[in-house]
């Protein structure tokens, strides 16, 4: 595969049986860790974030001039993982 510079995975098209997950408005209070995230040439862009023990994924959009971010509910840390995994193979979105 040749690299065109970018070094972050692209988001495949969804698959027909895609899961559709649950975004919320983001929690701001808390400190969180970035430990995963999708190429940045591409909107939405997609980050596996882990904060107070817990792991979930945030998703920012460019929406009427602004951006707009949204976020999983949190869960354990594998939950989380797999549902980044999901997302990066198109299986949910």
């Amino acid at each position: 595969m040749p690299v065109t510079g970018c070094l972050s995975p692209h988001l495949p098209l969804p698959q027909s049986e895609c899961e559709r997950l649950d975004w919320h408005p983001p929690r701001f209070r808390e400190r969180i860790r970035v430990i995963a995230w999708t190429c940045k040439c591409r909107v939405p862009l997609y980050e596996l974030c882990e904060a107070g023990g817990q792991a979930f994924i945030r998703r920012t959009v460019h929406e009427g001039g602004r951006w707009k971010v949204r976020e999983t509910s949190r869960r354990r840390s594998a939950e989380a993982h797999a549902m980044w995994a999901a997302l990066l193979s198109g299986l949910a979105r």
